[in-house]
């Protein structure tokens, strides 16, 4: 496990809690929480086979990231790829915003 990549996930984890409404926000710190792992990892395993199924109603592929994530706080292996799956995300995103390819 690698600091850089503890601190980038925290980043990503803090971009998704201020954007989130109030309640939302708390929600997702509170679930970073070391207290919290016995809610996060079954959080985190339904969020991870709804986004597979994000084809059916209700369910989308925006659960499969924040389900990976969540796993990752408790899984240090997957830290770092993780880290750098988002980071190429976010740039990807940012560069489509700002008109480049």
């Amino acid at each position: 496990m690698s600091a850089e990549s503890r601190a980038e996930l925290n980043r990503h984890f803090e971009w998704i809690a201020d954007r989130l409404p109030e309640k939302g926000g708390r929600f997702v710190r509170w679930l970073r929480q070391p207290s919290s792992r016995l809610v996060r990892i079954p959080l985190a395993f339904f969020l991870v086979v709804g986004g597979i199924f994000s084809f059916l109603p209700i369910l989308g592929l925006w659960m499969l990231p924040l389900g990976l994530m969540l796993i990752a706080q408790d899984v240090p292996f997957l830290q770092r790829p993780l880290a750098h799956a988002l980071g190429w995300v976010e740039r990807k995103w940012l560069g489509r915003k700002n008109g480049q390819s």
